[in-house]
């Protein structure tokens, strides 16, 4: 049966977007800054599906007939996090951003974090999440009290040693978290982050945890599932969704397991139609964030050698897109996401495109373009573009 594959490249952002100014992000270009700092990227199979007729990429082609059908999405929700994107691509569109917290969290609702919860907290402010472990981190195991923090984005983070709080009392705290933060401190996301390793030589582990605000029913994938899609995904979209329109949930730890576990799961035999979700979560958490162009340039390459093979073991008249839900360009002084255009790569196996889509306002065109494809009924916004892949 038909099989829609949907990889987001968490973070790949490819250029500021009109309203940059307004979240002071004018300059930023996650891949083209990457590669233009790196002495540019090795991405033969991207190049040939057309990925440097989007941008002027260092040392990537524009070809003159691309594999893919391309272009870039311009977000139009209030927002630039990763459940703000994943949100508007399946036909969300945020209108009131979600409650910031630049100067930290309010005294009374940390006091009743630790009514509730039973730790205290220090910390409470925007940080980096690997340098506030660094700064707090002999703190918090001398104390026992929580490294609560916050970014840019609308997050409620929870950083706790596994020595001083183990895993499970760590997801324990953060969902009791979310259910306080409701109403005006309504979050995005409440984020376990936890961390290991002796005194000077703290590491985040790979077993972060995300809580998500739900979305509503009008979801395209509650849709796809009503008319009895398989929908499975791998990494953090079934968090960013709160699990909602998804049947099955894969989890991964890298980009490595994620594209493995796609891998195998294309391969598996399905009597129904299918959709595939992917999150690379590496490309933003542990190079945009650390401010690391050549992890994402080396990511980036890993990634382009895979996709070789993916494509190949492709059936014909299957769909592979590829987007992003944000940029996070490593190349600044900032740690945080950047209000960016996005990606769009759609392939179809066994079928010439190469159509330039241009600018298109909306990622909800993609959850729009993926219901025509899956021959789903799609009442909700966006404009699909099923005709030009």
């Amino acid at each position: 049966m038909t099989t829609a594959v949907l990889i987001i490249l968490d973070g790949m952002g490819v250029g500021d977007a009109p309203d940059a100014d307004v979240y002071g992000d004018v300059g930023t270009n996650t891949l083209v800054n990457m590669s233009r700092v790196t002495g540019g990227v090795n991405i033969p199979t991207l190049e040939s599906l057309g990925i440097g007729n989007i941008a002027p990429i260092e040392s990537v082609k524009p070809v003159a007939s691309p594999r893919a059908t391309v272009g870039r999405l311009q977000e139009i929700s209030h927002g630039k996090d990763s459940t703000t994107g994943h949100w508007e691509l399946m036909g969300v569109v945020t209108e009131t951003p979600y409650p910031t917290y630049p100067d930290g969290f309010p005294e009374d609702l940390l006091a009743k974090f630790t009514e509730l919860t039973g730790f205290g907290v220090i910390g409470n402010k925007a940080a980096s999440g690997t340098e506030i472990i660094k700064e707090l981190g002999d703190e918090h195991i001398e104390t026992g009290k929580l490294i609560v923090y916050t970014s840019a984005d609308s997050v409620f983070q929870v950083a706790a040693h596994d020595d001083v709080c183990p895993l499970e009392e760590l997801y324990r705290v953060c969902e009791i978290a979310r259910d306080l933060l409701v109403g005006e401190h309504n979050v995005s996301r409440v984020i376990a982050r936890p961390f290991t390793g002796p005194q000077g030589a703290y590491e985040r582990t790979a077993y972060r945890k995300d809580y998500s605000v739900s979305p509503p029913e009008s979801m395209a994938l509650n849709q796809f599932i009503a008319a009895d899609v398989q929908v499975e995904s791998i990494g953090k979209i079934y968090d960013l969704y709160d699990g909602m329109g998804i049947e099955k949930s894969h989890p991964s730890k890298s980009n490595a397991q994620g594209m493995e576990t796609l891998m195998n799961l294309y391969q598996e035999q399905s009597d129904r139609k299918r959709l595939l979700l992917l999150n690379l979560v590496d490309f933003d958490m542990l190079w945009g964030h650390r401010n690391d162009p050549q992890g994402m340039k080396q990511g980036l390459e890993i990634f382009d050698q895979w996709l070789a093979g993916f494509l190949e073991q492709m059936r014909d008249g299957d769909c592979l897109f590829m987007t992003a839900d944000h940029g996070n360009d490593p190349t600044g002084t900032s740690t945080d996401h950047s209000r960016e255009h996005v990606p769009i790569i759609a392939y179809t196996k066994g079928k010439a495109s190469g159509v330039d889509l241009g600018v298109r306002e909306g990622f909800m065109d993609v959850g729009a373009t993926l219901a025509d494809y899956l021959q789903v009924p799609y009442d909700g916004p966006g404009e699909s573009f099923i005709q030009q892949i």
